[in-house]
């Protein structure tokens, strides 16, 4: 198997392949340009959109061309793949915004500069609304609509799903923008692979039947798993929502702390799909003799280090440790200001302090926590959901709340 491909499958991205041994040889031949799309539908990915990405960056490493394709185009209608509902339409102006912001994100994770290492392949960002926002209807039917049949669409799993719940005429063409990009990067870039989660199956099998029947070269398909956590939930989810790279949606602190907080069963399988670890060293970490906290601990810094900096992960990393030990550094910890003013004579409410340090979204959250045992200040529970905070509270002029296991907030005196 080339060595790309068995990177992969050792790491335990892949799912399934049109062809392993023909993509093996293509590959072992000559280096592969390779595709994987995704639409700027929000204006952050989050950790369940970039495992396809980890695997772009493994196969640039083998020498491979890599293309991230950013759904200018496509964004505009949407992917019904995986969807319950119809996604929101966004504006124009709301897509070219999304698309600057995701291209930047995918850069941590995929090497884009002009000189890459020696050996890596060449990596391309591309836009599919260059070749989508003027096509002309009539001739698209014509020329890449005469080759979909409707009977077999149907039979595809992600639009089986949606017939049941109801499924527009928009989203019905997604598969032909989509099967059309593949082909126009077949035609311009020479294109033969393209990536996608495993719900992409259908999509990418159609792309494939369009540039054969269009007399192009043999192309093909690789999937990967979709990574659900050991507790049977979908990643990228936590307390707080989903989990973003945006450092404004979701910070720092809370990204490393997610890593940190993963269940015991996930630590080692992440850090081979989500770290650029070598699986020599994460080996060392399978060793049931050593402390699975080292692998968490070991985990969240690499993902961070990653996706927000060397600088941002040792911030999380010594805010990680002043908690729990009480050695380190706060400064990485999600911290609010309020001023002396804003505290009366008689104190603060500890709810609307809660609220005010986003631990919770109102009062009457707030109060459930409090009632359920789940409230600290300064390390001593309060059970009280009545309890005033003064600023004696604060030492050195500041306090540390936490929301029951694993959230914390720093609130600071002006």
């Amino acid at each position: 198997m080339n060595k790309g491909i068995q990177v992969l499958i050792d790491r335990g991205f892949v799912n399934n392949c049109t062809d392993f041994e023909k993509l093996s040889d293509l590959m072992d031949e000559k280096p592969v340009t390779f595709y994987c799309g995704v639409d700027p539908t929000g204006p952050s990915l989050h950790v369940g959109h970039i495992v396809p990405y980890f695997a772009m960056h493994h196969l640039q490493e083998a020498g491979n061309n890599p293309i991230a394709l950013l759904g200018g185009g496509t964004g505009l209608i949407g992917d019904p793949s995986g969807k319950t509902e119809m996604r929101k339409i966004l504006s124009e102006e709301t897509i070219k915004s999304n698309v600057e912001k995701i291209r930047a994100q995918l850069g941590t994770i995929v090497d884009f500069s002009d000189n890459p290492p020696h050996g890596h392949g060449k990596a391309k960002m591309l836009n599919n609304a260059s070749w989508l926002r003027d096509l002309n209807y009539i001739e698209f039917l014509r020329d890449v609509g005469v080759y979909f049949s409707v009977n077999r669409m149907l039979t595809f799993e992600g639009v089986k799903q949606r017939l049941e719940r109801g499924l527009s005429f928009i989203e019905f063409n997604y598969q032909l923008l989509q099967s059309y990009d593949f082909y126009m990067l077949y035609k311009n870039e020479g294109c033969r692979l393209q990536i996608g989660g495993a719900d992409q199956w259908g999509n990418i099998v159609a792309g494939i039947d369009l540039i054969n029947r269009k007399d192009g070269e043999e192309c093909f398909g690789l999937t990967f798993n979709l990574i659900m956590r050991s507790d049977g939930k979908k990643m990228g989810k936590s307390e707080k929502g989903a989990v973003f790279l945006s450092p404004e949606l979701y910070s720092p602190y809370d990204f490393y702390q997610y890593w940190r907080n993963v269940s015991d069963d996930d630590a080692v399988r992440f850090m081979k799909l989500f770290t650029f670890m070598d699986l020599d060293e994460i080996k060392e970490y399978e060793d049931k003799g050593r402390n699975i906290n080292d692998a968490k601990t070991r985990l969240a810094y690499e993902v961070t280090k990653i996706v927000h900096g060397e600088e941002e992960a040792e911030k999380a990393s010594s805010a990680a440790k002043a908690l729990f030990s009480g050695s380190g550094s706060k400064e990485g910890m999600p911290t609010v200001t309020i001023g002396k003013e804003e505290i009366p004579e008689e104190g603060i409410g500890l709810l609307t302090l809660f609220v005010k340090a986003g631990l919770s979204s109102s009062n009457g959250e707030a109060r459930r926590i409090v009632t359920q045992g789940g409230a600290e200040m300064n390390g001593d529970k309060v059970t009280d959901p009545k309890f005033m905070v003064s600023l004696d509270d604060f030492k050195d002029g500041e306090l540390l709340l936490k929301a029951g296991k694993k959230r914390f907030a720093r609130v600071v005196l002006e």
